[in-house]
């Protein structure tokens, strides 16, 4: 079934290359290459971290990568965007349909915490803008790093309500503003298609953002540690991240956060990658298009991700105290110990600006990318309009996001399991349907057709053999080590997610029930 997309009965197609090759580059990177990334680094011995990282990247990441671009311009022939009809359509089973659930269920709950973290950035970014932030105190040298981040800290948890010890946040009116508007902006985006939405929003966002991260990488190698610090300069920083530790390479648990952290830089398991390959043309040099992705994915990811978040922290704060804000999480780093940095340096009120304007840029790119395999099944599956379509999602995320803003201990529950262990299965399945049940001499074929450039064939037997059977040690080993913990939570919050995942998944499958229904009667 295809659904009149663009006003003449076909399905949209990206107006260039170029726009395909940004959108899958906006898709990918997101607030966890310059958020995540580095707290994953320092947390896990920084060199210690990147051989693992690079390993996974290369029999995980690029693997996977290729493979959700072939299954995702497969089905875009057969006129499906999302994977319950793609899955359907390799996979001649009755179940089929209600796995491919998981490619629009996870990207949706996704978004309904990941809108209003987006939100922040877009809020700091006028903040720094206006020299709105607390200024340094005694300084660094007089203070210990937590003493000297408490200002920011406190910054931070008061804008978005989470200073007290109750139950629930209470963010202020100007967070809720800054939603609203980071909303309303993604889905007008969104209601304005394919092409003249997302590909025009990329073709912008894209070079801004790699502008604004060279602008940072250079002032942050030119950086000054703060007087009378025991501090290094900026070679320290790319030290602690570069240097080799083959020590690391013994240690599970960096491996086993090196390949999480490629499924998070890839978003690889999201079902946004199939959907937007969907609208590629049929004969589309997938392979080349897929390497370029994720080379500028990575070039954002550990060149400017690393580097400026990372050695800053390090110059200021030395190794240990970069260790110690990086355990605190993506949000002290980000949010706590970069405008702190900034405070204290010439322009910083400048530097801070651009700083979260690059994370809005990342964020709202990928809540359009997210947000399109939701709009894609609508329009496919149900032959509804595209406004139709933007207008209900825009409703349930308004209502939705409430939970992860108002209650806490949700957000943390929603991410485990579709961000978790929810990615991870779906990315099995995706291999398993792909390669082992619509047969992966077919799917070799839909992979490299069209291609100028030559897959190795050692990948071949990389995507059905090596690819599948460390899913499954991930998947096993983050279920052993993460899902008793979390299983064992039974606060407020936590059963609140809960619920609601319960009551979104069952609404999906009662969606594509109708819509298979629908298939039937026409």
């Amino acid at each position: 079934m295809s659904s009149p997309d663009n006003g003449n009965g076909k399905r949209e197609q990206w107006k260039s290359r170029w726009g395909l090759i940004l959108a899958m580059a906006g898709n990918a990177i997101g607030l966890g290459n310059f958020l995540r990334f580095p707290v994953q680094a320092a947390s896990n011995g920084g060199g210690a971290f990147m051989i693992p990282y690079f390993v996974s990247l290369a029999l995980l990441g690029i693997p996977l990568m290729w493979i959700e671009w072939g299954i995702g311009r497969y089905g875009g022939t057969l006129g499906h965007g999302t994977a319950p009809g793609m899955f359907d359509a390799m996979w001649k089973s009755r179940g089929a349909k209600y796995v491919g659930i998981l490619g629009v269920f996870l990207p949706l709950v996704v978004l309904v915490y990941y809108i209003f973290i987006c939100s922040w950035t877009l809020a700091f970014s006028v903040f720094s803008g206006l020299g709105m932030y607390p200024l340094p105190g005694e300084g660094v040298s007089a203070l210990s790093t937590q003493a000297y981040l408490a200002p920011y800290r406190t910054y931070l948890y008061d804008f978005i309500g989470a200073a007290g010890s109750g139950r629930f946040f209470s963010p202020t009116p100007v967070a809720y503003f800054f939603f609203i508007i980071t909303l309303g902006f993604g889905i007008w985006i969104l209601a304005k298609g394919v092409s003249a939405g997302i590909e025009v929003l990329n073709k912008i966002a894209i070079p801004a953002l790699f502008a604004i991260g060279f602008i940072l990488f250079i002032r942050v190698l030119t950086l000054a540690s703060p007087t009378g610090t025991d501090t290094a300069g900026a070679e320290k920083g790319l030290a602690f991240l570069w240097e080799p530790d083959f020590s690391g390479l013994t240690s599970a648990k960096v491996w086993l956060a090196a390949a999480g952290q490629v499924f998070f830089t890839l978003s690889l398991g999201m079902g946004a990658i199939m959907t937007y390959a969907s609208y590629v043309k049929k004969d589309e040099d997938i392979a080349l298009d897929g390497l370029t992705t994720a080379g500028l994915n990575e070039f954002a990811e550990v060149i400017f991700g690393s580097t400026i978040a990372i050695t800053s922290a390090v110059i200021f704060f030395g190794v240990d105290g970069a260790r110690l804000i990086a355990d605190d999480g993506a949000f002290s780093l980000g949010f706590i110990s970069m405008p702190a940095i900034f405070s204290h340096m010439r322009l910083g009120q400048f530097f801070g600006f651009i700083w979260f304007l690059l994370l809005f840029f990342a964020g709202i790119t990928s809540v359009v990318a997210l947000a399109q395999p939701a709009v894609a099944f609508f329009e496919d599956e149900f032959g509804w309009s595209r406004r139709k379509s933007v207008t209900i999602l825009g409703v349930f995320f308004f209502i939705s996001a409430h939970l992860p803003m108002l209650v806490k201990g949700s957000l943390d529950e929603l991410d485990f399991w579709a961000a978790t262990l929810g990615l991870v299965v779906l990315s099995l399945f995706e291999v398993i349907i792909f390669f082992w049940i619509f047969g992966s001499k077919k799917a070799w074929e839909e992979m490299t057709r069209g291609a100028h450039i030559k897959i190795p064939r050692v990948f071949y037997y990389i995507m059905k053999y090596v690819t599948p059977a460390i899913l499954i040690v991930i998947l096993a080993a983050w279920s052993y080590e993460q899902l008793p913990a979390v299983l064992a939570k039974t606060d407020l919050g936590v059963w609140a997610a809960r619920i609601f995942l319960a009551l979104v998944l069952l609404v999906h499958v009662i969606a594509v029930r109708a819509a298979w229904k629908k298939r039937r009667r026409q």
